[in-house]
């Protein structure tokens, strides 16, 4: 029973202790290159009945549930930090990973796992299914701050985002099949295609809509506005689920479409969700760390098996589907080879294996102990070598920058005001430029300029560098037509 000896005071300690652990496995996770989920779960399977004791978990339920919340908080959030100019570039090639992609590797694994563990075809097919899908928690904390090149990583993000629709449907399938051996398969087909037809149709359709009322509900305080945004996402999932779409699917999709709209107090939207995530993570990885025993997780047969299908996986079944769905596409070798080995297995696998133990398979609990060794073979042998990989393909990008300082207008909404940011790159017209040589849009004020560590008081004569951050208060009306100035390329030739 989860927190059943525990009184309130004990449980608030407990969550406040697990939050406090979280962050600094995700500081010391930076330090040695190792994806802080693996720390989470380690974690987990510590303070459970298998290791300290602490607490007894093995409500597979409710780890289903807790694990569904947190994905779909997860999505949300990686969907609204994800620029659609870059994600435009990789739709189709994404799109063929998702779908095509996840086929493939299901089928090359699942054709593994049934002489492995010498198990029926649908039982085989049914692991390969789970495991079949990149997961969006691992891909997104993985490609976070490290500066691979924009179109590897939006094409790596945009798959994780989108993938989860196939591999829930063949888990289902492949479920329903073992259940009840007289379904056809081909009868199921259709459902695929509403599943991913609809959930897109929703996705985008309420992203317009909360967009809309984001921008024109008038909150007494600015701390409102992200508990708004996000109860769109959980909307949106739930509208999907009781249609029978892709939730999954639809939460991302809605949260590019409002990610990538003229949206007021994006900071503090961006900012709440950020950290809503990581609680989101932190939370999900241990409590999946609880469900599993590491007696059983950690057995001579399950690691013995578990490494064979990992390494069917991750050097035969991945790269494969890679290369096949990404045929006569603008990808290089190298590019191929690096989306091969930084697809990541996370939480939508482990959650996905609850869902046999849930219908009550036989084998159900076996096959949850070695997706949960594969997923950590996966994070720890190709999550922590990232970096080392994309440096030697020579696909490191630019450095990613953050600006150090921000500014938040409390009262910007009634102001009918806005303070923009923006990030000058050295194609931007307005770099070299001093601030008296450029024609601003009117009711356009500078009020900050950050560059690297220092915040700049800005004068007539400030000369506009690349990398800098610009603060710049502009009313509403005017919004886009400084948008478009500040956008504005240099001329070819011009330095």
């Amino acid at each position: 029973m989860f927190f059943g000896s525990l009184e309130n005071d004990g449980i608030v300690f407990l969550i406040a202790f697990l939050l406090a652990c979280g962050v600094f496995a995700a500081k010391f996770s930076n330090r040695i290159g190792l994806p802080s989920l693996v720390l989470f779960i380690l974690f987990g399977m510590l303070i459970g009945s298998d290791g300290l004791g602490f607490i007894y978990f093995d409500d597979a339920e409710m780890a289903q549930a807790i694990g569904i919340l947190a994905l779909i908080i997860i999505l949300f959030e990686g969907g609204l930090e994800t620029k659609w100019q870059t994600v435009r570039s990789v739709a189709l090639p994404s799109l063929l990973l998702a779908t095509v992609g996840v086929l493939i590797t299901s089928i090359i694994t699942g054709i593994a796992v049934h002489y492995i563990l010498d198990v029926e075809w649908y039982e085989g097919l049914l692991f390969g299914a789970i495991v079949g899908s990149t997961d969006a928690a691992a891909v997104f904390a993985a490609l976070k701050e490290r500066n691979i090149k924009a179109k590897i990583g939006a094409t790596l993000e945009a798959e994780s985002g989108t993938n989860d629709p196939m591999a829930v449907f063949l888990t289902l399938i492949f479920i329903e099949l073992i259940l009840q051996p007289d379904t056809s398969f081909w009868m199921m087909l259709p459902s695929f295609f509403w599943q991913m037809g609809i959930g897109l149709i929703l996705g985008l359709g309420i992203g317009k809509l909360a967009t809309i009322a984001i921008n024109r509900i008038n909150l007494e305080s600015s701390g409102l506005y992200p508990i708004f945004t996000l109860s769109f996402g959980l909307i949106t999932y739930s509208v999907a689920s009781f249609i029978d779409a892709s939730g999954f699917l639809a939460v991302y999709v809605a949260a590019l479409v409002i990610g990538n709209s003229e949206l007021t107090y994006r900071y503090s939207i961006s900012q709440f969700n950020e950290g809503f995530a990581w609680i989101a993570q932190i939370l999900m990885f241990v409590i999946l760390g609880l469900l599993a025993f590491p007696e059983h997780v950690f057995s001579i047969n399950v690691m013995t098996q578990g490494l064979f299908i990992s390494i069917v996986l991750i050097f035969v079944a991945r790269p494969i589907a890679v290369f096949l769905s990404l045929i006569k596409m603008n990808y290089s070798i190298k590019e191929k080879i690096f989306i091969s080995w930084a697809g990541l297995r996370g939480a939508v696998p482990i959650v996905l294996a609850t869902f046999p133990i849930v219908s009550g398979l036989e084998g159900a609990v076996l096959f949850f102990n070695l997706i949960f060794f594969v997923v950590l073979t996966s994070a720890l042998v190709q999550g922590s070598s990232i970096s080392n990989v994309a440096a030697k393909l020579g696909l490191i990008g630019p450095v990613k920058d953050t600006p150090h300082h921000s500014i938040e207008l409390i009262s910007i909404a009634k102001a009918n005001a806005e303070m923009v940011q923006f990030q000058a790159n050295r194609e931007n017209a307005v770099v070299g430029q001093t601030l008296k040589d450029i024609e601003f849009p009117k009711h356009v004020t500078i009020s900050a300029i950050v560059r690297g560590d220092r915040l700049i008081t800005p004068y007539g004569d400030t000369e506009i560098k690349a990398g800098d951050f610009l603060y710049i208060l502009v009313s509403r009306k005017y919004k886009e037509e400084l948008r478009k100035m500040l956008n504005r390329k240099k001329k070819p030739g011009k330095a």
